[in-house]
């Protein structure tokens, strides 16, 4: 049965590979962009790829972007987009957390407030957050973009049983270290403010942690099967060795010291 999806962060990554293959499929695509310029190259690609998408602008951070968007009726709103920041917790700059906030959390609370209510009404629909292993565990110098990937976590399984009850779904991805280019882009984003000679804490040099990221692919396909489909886990994390890794790190919460 062939859904009407609602994707934000379709410009790239997962996002992108997502919308072109569901669309493949014959499903009714909205994918969202975040500038004009990527609006008409996922456009492009789209005609290229012989699919048929309609792609919307939305920056989360422009309430007449989010109200555009919210004039969609998906049946299933899958909420992808997202940035992330580096640096140290006592370094980084607080405009840069609100930001990472205002992008990964609020700008979708925002939307998800304005389309959901329409599920609840005829009592269908599906609700998708894209969250990450760094909803799970905690990797040192990321804590900024994993504090917002913790709070999706629990605003996720606060909606999972508050819709329930009337008929609406909601689920996790969880993306582990993807070459889509998104970890590279927020490894290096912290040379716009870090200063070695006064930083609290040195950072440390990131390319080990990037090297030999894992094929996006993997994650588009997990994603592609559980967007429209009726039953799955709550929870969908790859690579499937990160699975191990997550659960370790939660074990280890219990017994590290202080």
């Amino acid at each position: 049965m062939t859904k009407k999806i609602l994707i934000t962060g379709a410009s790239s990554g997962f996002g992108r590979g997502t919308s072109i293959e569901l669309a493949r499929q014959g499903h009714e695509v909205v994918a969202a962009a975040e500038t004009w310029p990527q609006v008409r190259s996922l456009r492009a690609e789209a005609a290229e790829a012989g699919v048929d998408i309609d792609v919307i602008k939305l920056n989360l951070l422009d309430h007449i972007d989010i109200a555009h968007a919210a004039s969609f009726d998906p049946d299933v709103l899958v909420l992808n987009a997202g940035v992330m920041e580096g640096g140290s917790i006592v370094d980084i700059p607080l405009e840069r957390m609100r930001e990472s906030f205002e992008i990964n959390v609020f700008g979708h609370l925002h939307l998800v407030q304005a389309i959901v209510p329409k599920m609840v009404a005829r009592k269908s629909g599906k609700v998708v957050w894209t969250s990450s292993m760094g909803g799970i565990l905690v990797v040192p110098f990321l804590g900024a973009y994993c504090a917002t990937k913790h709070a999706i976590e629990a605003i996720a399984g606060s909606m999972k049983a508050e819709l329930e009850p009337h008929g609406v779904k909601v689920a996790t991805v969880n993306p582990g270290v993807f070459g889509t280019g998104f970890n590279d882009t927020g490894a290096e984003s912290y040379v716009q403010w870090y200063d070695a000679d006064t930083a609290t804490v040195p950072m440390p040099d990131m390319a080990d942690a990037l090297a030999n990221q894992s094929d996006p692919q993997e994650m588009i396909d997990a994603m592609v099967e559980i967007i429209p489909a009726d039953d799955h886990l709550y929870r969908t994390m790859r690579p499937l060795a990160t699975i191990d890794a997550a659960k370790q790190w939660q074990a280890t919460e219990w017994a590290q010291n202080a």
